[in-house]
Formats: C-alpha cells, structure tokens, sequence
C-alpha cells in the first residue's frame, strides 16, 4: 500500500499580513462577585492576567443579596429601611485596579428589596425576577453608578463596560418578557447616562445569539443609548435549547459553528462593537473535556476563527473555583475553569498562553485538512506557527502528519515547539495515574503544577534557497506552536 502524500501548509513569508489585536485577552469570565472576595481567588486571577494577558473579568450578582449592595433590614415588611452598602463591590475594584485589570460589569441579579418576585437562581440564590417598581431599580442603579464615579473617577469608570443582566432570554434567569427586559435596560442605560453620558452600557447579554436584531431595533427606535452588543455562546447551543449537552449532534459540517454565529451576530449588531461576553467548549459545568487537551485545541481553533468578528471574546472561566451549583473539591471535575481549585493549569490555560505570546501580524497560509488548522503570525524577527488537530466527540480523526513550508524566509537562528496532548501538559492524566485522588497536598499540586508547563523542545527546519521546510506529528485532539527565531541580517 503506498502511503499518502503528508497534506502542505505553506505560507510566503515576503508579503505583508493583516492586523491581529489580541481580542480574546479584553475579558475572561468568573462565577458570581463574593467569589471575588476569596484570596484563593484572587492568586489565581492574578495570575491569569500576568501569563495570559485578560484585561478585565465579568461575572454575575454584584446586586445580588450575597453582596449587599442594597438591602432590606426587615424583608417581610414593605416599608423597612432599605440599605445601601458598597463595601464589597469597592473590595472587589480595588483589587482588580491594583493588579492591573478592571471590571467588565454585569448588573444583575435584583435585590430582593425591590423585586416583584422570590425566584432565584443559583445556590446564592440570585433573584431573576423583574423590579416591582421600574422607578426603584433606576434608584439603585443610579446611586450605585454615582458610587463608582465618586470613588474611582470618572476617566476611570469610562474604561469600564456595564453589562444590562444575563441571559435574559432563558427563564431560569429572567422571569420577565422580552419587553420588560427591554424595559430594564432603558431605565439602566438612562440612569448610568445620566451620571455620565461617557460611561458605556450595553446588551442583551443573551444565550445563544438570542434577539440581537430585535433588541438593536429597538435602542433605534426609542432613542436608547447602545454602547455595544453582548451575548453569548457555546458549540452546545447549536441543535438544542441552550445548555442542553448537544455537541455530538454537530455535523462535521459545523465545525466552526461558533464563527458562523459570531458573522450573523457581526451583520446583525449594524457596526455597534460585538462582545461575546461568554463563551466554552461546552455549557455543561461537569464535563471532563474542560480538563484535557481536547478544551485546548477547541480553544485555540475558535480563536483563531474569530478574528475581525468580534471586539472581545470571554472565555468562561478562568477558575473552578466556581459555585452555582456548589463549589466541588475533586481536584479535576471537568470545570469550566482554566485553573483547578488548587490552582493547576489545565490544557485550556496552556492554549491561552500560547496565544497570549503570538505577535499582531496575521500571515496568509494555504493548505486545507479536515481536522488540521494551521495559522502564522508575525512579531518582527519572531515567526510563530499554530497548529491544531481537531474534531467534535465522535467524529472522526486521526493522527496526523502535515508538511509546513515557510517561502522566502531569513536564515533561522532558533526554532522550537511546544506540545499541548495527551503526553504534554496535560495535569488531568497524571492526576489520574495516581489513583484520582480527592485531596492533594502540597507536594502532589506542585509536582502537577510543573506537569502541567509547556516545554520547548528545540527542532530543525530543512531549508534549499526557496524555502524552509518542517515535518510535523500531531495526535488527534492535539495543539502545537513552533517558533522560529530569525537572524537580525542588518548586523
């Protein structure tokens, strides 16, 4: 039997490229605000945003009762005295101000003080349901954001981005009408203008692509300020309600689903700035493929297929420490997050870090596989090459092996590559190896934590006078990025 030809992935690297801001890194996503109150927390995010660059964190409930932020000191009885405190939300700010980063905040969920029903959501029992009185949201909402202009400043707060709710087209987070919701975001947007008219407000922060065209129409025609579009999505929300775990029903024709969804939503915004302000590999919370290579192969393709769609892309989350349903103390749990509880990167936090060292100079490649995706990007003398091996559970890959041709290149002084599969950086193998544990002590997360590093290993180009050439094995389900260091000629 003669073996196939090794598919070719070829780029000339003597032409010009195309702008590449780093749009994944402007926000990452975090459970609920009083986990932001934890050290453990906060070691990680701070970590998160020295080694993979995000700019800001969202999360949910910083009106919840769990934040008391506004308050009733005698719920059974109406005419109480409600109570405005701050002390928390302004914990949280100073914090993300002293480490560099901001907050990209989601007004949610209604304090039981002022809301027309007991539904809640969430074990901090987040109340879904709309105010009693439009005018007492506007209330809260205005003294809080006059709060946050007072404290911080308002150049400050217009680096900010407030978020009108979540997920406002699911009942298990929005009791309401689509009208009411549109009815909680005027009164939202005309109380933060009328503190400053710079500060920036958007939505309709819904799942699944869900009522953009409608809510835009709807800013338009009642004059409602609209900074930006937010919503959200997930390869499960594809065939399926959101959040049902649909992903093995994708065809292979839907592979880059999320990209197809993020050009309508782009048309469909009418050239307001898109925020997809949550996005996973999958929305179940309990799903082991956020702990193993797969997440990074998924993450780095999507990535990569969103660019000049979206203005920030935030990836949910960036820790398990993580408690809607509970806060769960198996050591890999198959979380939403990059890092476990205990602060070990998984395969998801290597990908971003990956790309968090790519330059800003996107290269034209040719070349085309069913699994295989190469992409190249340029940072002056530094040429780095992505490459995922990917598919959707149970369609079909393989291990793979691809040709890289680099044309017209400079003499190279250094070229490496690192590996993100089963045998590289991935901590949840090793974990399990060892018995899958409940607990770990200090020893075994250390020794996870250095598992879990990327690795350079050094490799050689074949090169003639036209071009470079480099054989490269990746395994199904599989990322790697080789970077090649150019010699500086003019010395």
């Amino acid at each position: 039997m003669t073996k196939s030809k090794a598919t070719t992935f070829s780029c000339n690297l003597k032409e010009s490229g195309e702008a590449f801001p780093h749009f994944w890194e402007e926000i990452v996503g975090s459970a609920h605000a009083s986990m932001a109150l934890r050290a453990d927390w906060q070691k990680q995010l701070q970590l998160c945003h020295k080694e993979l660059g995000f700019k800001r964190i969202r999360f949910h409930g910083i009106l919840s009762d769990d934040m008391y932020t506004y308050v009733s000191n005698n719920p059974q009885d109406a005419n109480a005295q409600r109570i405005f405190s701050f002390f928390n939300a302004n914990q949280i700010c100073d914090f993300l101000l002293s480490i560099g980063m901001k907050p990209f905040m989601e007004l949610s969920f209604m304090p039981t003080a002022i809301s027309s029903g007991n539904d809640t959501v969430f074990s901090y029992h987040g109340n879904i349901n709309p105010p009693k009185k439009y005018s007492d949201w506007r209330t809260v909402i205005k003294t809080f954001i006059t709060h946050l202009k007072d404290r911080y400043g308002e150049e400050e707060v217009r680096k900010w981005f407030f978020e009108v709710w979540n997920e406002p087209n699911l009942q298990s987070f929005w009791r309401g009408t689509q009208e009411e919701y549109f009815k909680l975001y005027q009164t939202t947007a005309s109380a933060i203008k009328s503190v400053s008219k710079s500060f920036r407000v958007g939505g309709p922060a819904t799942a699944d692509n869900q009522w953009i065209s409608a809510f835009v129409k709807f800013c338009r025609t009642e004059k409602v300020p609209l900074d930006f579009i937010s919503t959200h999505h997930y390869p499960t929300d594809a065939f399926g309600k959101p959040g049902d775990d649909t992903i093995t029903q994708l065809s292979e024709s839907k592979r880059s689903v999320l990209r197809e969804e993020a050009r309508k939503v782009k048309k469909q915004a009418k050239a307001l700035p898109v925020y997809y302000t949550e996005w996973c590999t999958s929305s179940n919370p309990f799903d082991e493929l956020h702990d193993r290579p797969y997440a990074a192969a998924f993450i780095i393709k999507t990535v990569m297929e969103a660019r000049n769609l979206v203005e920030g892309y935030s990836y949910w989350t960036f820790s398990d420490i993580f408690s809607e349903n509970f806060l769960c103390s198996i050591p890999f749990h198959g979380g939403f997050g990059l890092m476990n509880i205990y602060g070990i990167p998984k395969p998801s936090y290597r990908a971003f870090e990956l790309l968090h060292h790519l330059g800003e100079e996107f290269l034209k490649v040719s070349g085309k596989h069913d699994t295989v995706d190469v992409w190249i990007i340029r940072k002056e003398k530094i040429i780095n090459i992505l490459a995922t091996n990917w598919a959707l559970p149970k369609h079909k890959i393989n291990n793979e092996t691809i040709t890289i041709q680099l044309k017209n290149i400079s003499k190279i002084s250094n070229a490496y590559i690192q590996k993100i599969d089963s045998n590289h950086s991935n901590p949840r193998k090793i974990w399990e190896e060892n018995g899958s544990k409940d607990y770990l002590n200090e020893i075994e997360i250390k020794d996870l934590i250095v598992a879990s590093r990327l690795q350079e290993e050094s490799i050689q180009f074949k090169t003639n006078l036209q071009a470079a050439y480099y054989t490269l094995s990746l395994p199904a389900q599989s990322s790697a990025c080789i970077t090649i260091e150019l010699k500086d000629e003019r010395k």
